[in-house]
């Protein structure tokens, strides 16, 4: 099937024509989690809000429901913090998910904007699952949330959790007294019951739209918000998309769980992905931390361009070079972003410049952009250099422009002779892009050095802004003479 036909195969598919269209794609070598923005296609998907109060097992109960360890789970209160949203099937039938923070009455601070996000994720839900932990039974938080989800008016299924056993489905029955209808007995940690409570799930919330095809390739842009904790990724993420979409607090590490969201901006629409503050140490972090490192990993990998923010007010440290370096080394496309720009005034700018000149001289091809989340100021500057990183990221040359070009550097700057041999390039090609990728087939061994004169003249001549450059060397051995 070419590209052409599986474009043109417009109209409905059904369940086994949409995993045909797949295998076949792959086999002609998409990949798969590029046919994502396919979703763009068909009407939004109907909306699942699992609401309760802190620590009744949403999170667990979220990921048995997708069949995949993605929502950050510990045993403890408060660890979901934003709205989530994951896809999820059952029984053919398509939805979305949104795992949201434990929701309290009478609170302040981080834990009124945690409850503020779920109210949000309830207000914008077609059906509600209310999740009550049966162990504990109904309390006054769960009452006063109950009248919120009537007020909001969307249809209601009551899960009750942490039924792990006959012995405790006597108190699961307790929770018929809130007046929800029946209360389904659930252990989201081993499953049980979980079927059940999907058949009710699916009666509660309306049909998927039918799925359909159009020309759309690829679908939006995916955009990953990382650096370290408390520089601003969540403030950023609200500012470009017009509303408070996640929690923001003075709190380092406010944000546990990746956050997806659609924006558009300078008239396209892209996928933005508000990522955990990576920390100095993974490896000694623990709990919730430590799975929410792992799933900025994860983002980042699915992302195409990372946007690297750094604090200017204060001075660059290595947690910036090294999470730098970690973008650089997944291959994504990079832009730089120096937030809280407002807070500078002439002295740190003369020194930040200095430090940018100092640390991070091997990534000067990165487009930088100097901005304030708090203010929105030069905010217009961020698509721009998203799209010129991105299209340095998927930079072709041809085999005979770059053998040409190798042929004049040959020439004009050779190899350093070595042991009395000097290596010579005899010819390249570029293998690959989302990396730019180059293979060279030389004498002999390239040193690091040549190889870093060889890329820096390849961006000069092809520009290559805003992505890293993969070079690999194939040293040619030379064939003994027939006698």
């Amino acid at each position: 099937m070419s590209n052409e036909t599986a474009a043109a195969s417009h109209g409905e598919l059904d369940a086994a024509e949409y995993a045909e269209f797949m295998a076949l794609a792959a086999e002609e070598g998409f990949d798969p989690e590029d046919l994502d923005g396919l979703d763009g296609n068909h009407g939004p998907l109907p909306v699942l809000a699992v609401v309760g109060r802190p620590n009744v097992g949403k999170s667990t109960l979220v990921n048995r429901i997708i069949g995949r360890r993605e929502a950050v789970v510990e045993d403890k209160p408060g660890v979901t913090r934003d709205r989530v949203s994951y896809e999820a099937t059952w029984n053919g039938r398509r939805f979305k998910l949104v795992d949201t923070g434990g929701w309290e009455i009478d609170v302040l601070g981080l834990d009124a904007a945690v409850a503020a996000q779920a109210e949000v994720g309830i207000d914008n839900a077609d059906a509600v699952l209310f999740v009550v932990d049966a162990n504990v039974g109904a309390t006054d938080t769960d009452e006063a949330l109950i009248k919120l989800i009537r007020r909001a008016g969307k249809p209601v299924v009551l899960c009750a959790n942490k039924v792990d056993g006959p012995a405790a489905e006597a108190d699961a029955a307790m929770l018929w007294s809130l007046g929800l209808g029946e209360p389904y007995a659930v252990s989201a940690l081993h499953g049980r019951g979980s079927g059940d409570l999907l058949d009710a799930v699916m009666d509660a919330l309306p049909d998927a739209p039918p799925q359909t095809f159009g020309v759309v390739e690829g679908g939006p842009r995916r955009v990953a918000l990382i650096g370290r904790p408390n520089v601003g990724k969540s403030s950023l993420l609200n500012k470009v998309a017009g509303e408070n979409r996640v929690v923001v607090n003075e709190l380092a590490g406010t944000t546990r769980d990746p956050v997806d969201e659609l924006i558009q901006l300078g008239g396209k629409t892209w996928k933005f992905i508000d990522t955990a503050g990576i920390r100095r140490r993974v490896h000694l972090t623990s709990g919730a931390d430590f799975y929410a490192s792992l799933r900025t990993s994860s983002a980042l990998d699915k992302a195409e361009v990372a946007v690297i923010l750094v604090d200017s007010s204060e001075p660059l440290a290595e947690q910036d070079t090294r999470i730098i370096s970690m973008a650089v080394e997944s291959g994504r496309a990079v832009v730089i972003a120096y937030n809280k720009w407002d807070q500078m005034d002439e002295e740190r700018r003369y020194y930040l410049e200095r430090e940018i000149e100092q640390d991070l001289v091997q990534v000067q091809w990165a487009p930088r952009v100097n901005v304030s989340a708090l203010t929105g100021r030069h905010m217009e500057k961020l698509v721009p250099a998203i799209e010129t990183a991105l299209a340095g990221w998927e930079t072709r040359i041809s085999t005979a422009r770059l053998n040409a070009f190798l042929g004049e550097l040959v020439a004009s700057h050779p190899h350093p002779v070595r042991g009395g041999k000097q290596p010579r390039i005899l010819f390249g090609t570029q293998a690959g892009v989302r990396p730019p990728r180059f293979v060279l087939f030389a004498s002999g061994f390239l040193e690091a050095g040549y190889r870093r004169y060889v890329e820096r003249r390849l961006r000069e001549e092809f520009g290559f802004v805003g992505t890293p450059i993969s070079i690999s060397v194939r040293v040619r051995e030379k064939r003994s003479r027939k006698k």
